[in-house]
C-alpha cells in the first residue's frame, strides 16, 4: 500500500512522523512530501500536482490548517484511493481564540468537509474524537484514537546523559515561548520562587521580548534538538506546563500532550495547567493557573513516585490501532 503522509510542514510535524516510522516498520510504502513554501496556497497547488503524479493508494491528512486542503475530497478517486483525516486540533476553536466568535464556524466549516470526506478518521484522544465525530451525524465512519506517546528510544536517551554538577535539580519549562504556551505565568512563577532555579528550553518570534528581563535565577537555553532534550529533561526537579485556562483547555489531554508524556515516562513531577486529565497519571498534578505556584512548593517537598511497569506510556502501545486503521479500508 502506498501511503501519502500530508500536512502542511510534514517534515516538522511530529505526529506524522511518528506515524511515518510505525507503517514503515510494517512493511507499508510511506510517502513525505516537501513544499517549496510555507504559503497557504502553494502548498494547495503542490498537494494536487503531487496527488497526480504519485497517485497514493491512501492519503492521510494530518488536519491544521485545515482551510489549505479545502477540495480534496473531491479528488477521491481520480488522483488517490482512499482519505484518512487525523484531527489532532481544533481548528475552529483556535481560529475563535485568535479572531473571536464568527471565526469559528467558517473553520470548522472546513473541519466538517474533511471529516465527511474521510474514509476513516483517526483523533489523538477521546474528546477530539467526540468533537469530529460531531461533523458526521451518521456515525458511520470508522474511528480509531491514536494517542501521542513518545518512543522508548526518548526515554533511553535521558539514562545515557551526562548529569550537570552546576543548576542541579532545576525547575524545566519546555516549548514555545509565547503567550499561548504560558510564558506569562511562568515568568510570574520564576520571579515568586526566587530561590530556585529554573531552566526555559524552546525559542519563538518574540522571545527576547518575553524574557528580556528574565531573573538571574533563570538559564534560558534557546532551542535545541531533540536528542538533546531528553538529557535536559533527565535533571529537572519539577517540569512545567503553566497554560492558562481557555477554549482549547478540554482538548488538551494527558493523552494529547507530547511534552506532558515525555516528562511523565521520565519519571518526573509535572506540575500543569490549562490542560485536562483523561486518566489518573503517577506524579502529574494538574491546578488552576492561580494555584501554579502552591503546587510548585508542594511538589518540592515530595520525592516523585516510582513508576511500575504498568505506568509507562509509550507510542508503540499504538502499533495495533495503526495497523487496523489501514486495514478498515
Amino acid at each position: 500500500m502506498r501511503i501519502l503522509l500530508l500536512s502542511n510542514q510534514p517534515e516538522r510535524t511530529t505526529r506524522l512522523m511518528m506515524f511515518k516510522a510505525t507503517l514503515e516498520s510494517q512493511g507499508q510504502q510511506v510517502i513525505v512530501p516537501q513544499f517549496s513554501s510555507r504559503g497557504w496556497l502553494q502548498i494547495a497547488r503542490e498537494t494536487k500536482q503531487l496527488l497526480q503524479r504519485e497517485r497514493p493508494d491512501v492519503v492521510h491528512l494530518f488536519n491544521v490548517p485545515d482551510i489549505i486542503f479545502h477540495g480534496l475530497g473531491k479528488l477521491k478517486g481520480s488522483s488517490y484511493g482512499k482519505l484518512i483525516y487525523d484531527y489532532r486540533s481544533p481548528w475552529g476553536v483556535e481560529l475563535q481564540m485568535s479572531f473571536g466568535p464568527l471565526a469559528r464556524p467558517a473553520g470548522e466549516y472546513f473541519e466538517r468537509e474533511l471529516a465527511r470526506a474521510a474514509d476513516a478518521i483517526t483523533a489523538v484522544n477521546r474528546p477530539l474524537a467526540e468533537k469530529v465525530m460531531s461533523y458526521v451525524p451518521e456515525k458511520k465512519k470508522s474511528l480509531f484514537i491514536v494517542n501521542n506517546y513518545p518512543t522508548r528510544s526518548f526515554l533511553q536517551k535521558s539514562r545515557t546523559s551526562e548529569s550537570s554538577e552546576a543548576d542541579r535539580k532545576p525547575i524545566v519549562f519546555m516549548g514555545r515561548i509565547s503567550r499561548q504556551e504560558g510564558i506569562g505565568n511562568l515568568i510570574r512563577l520564576i520571579r515568586d520562587i526566587p530561590e530556585q532555579t529554573f531552566w526555559i528550553i524552546g525559542d519563538g518570534p518574540f522571545s527576547r521580548w518575553y524574557l528580556r528581563d528574565l531573573p538571574k535565577n533563570a538559564r534560558f537555553f534557546g532551542w535545541q534538538p531533540h536528542d538533546k532534550v531528553a538529557g535536559l529533561i533527565s535533571q529537572a526537579r519539577i517540569c512545567l506546563i503553566p497554560h492558562s485556562e481557555s477554549l482549547l483547555t478540554p482538548y488538551a489531554t494527558d493523552r494529547s500532550v507530547w511534552k506532558l508524556n515525555e516528562y511523565l515516562v521520565m519519571g518526573k513531577t509535572v506540575v500543569a495547567s490549562g490542560v485536562t486529565l483523561e486518566e489518573k497519571r503517577k506524579n502529574l498534578v494538574v491546578v488552576k493557573r492561580e494555584k501554579l505556584e502552591e503546587a510548585v512548593r508542594d511538589s518540592l517537598r515530595r520525592e516523585p513516585e516510582k513508576l511500575l511497569d504498568e505506568d509507562y506510556r509509550f507510542w508503540d502501545r499504538n502499533d495495533r490501532t495503526i495497523r487496523e486503521v489501514y486495514e478498515s479500508l
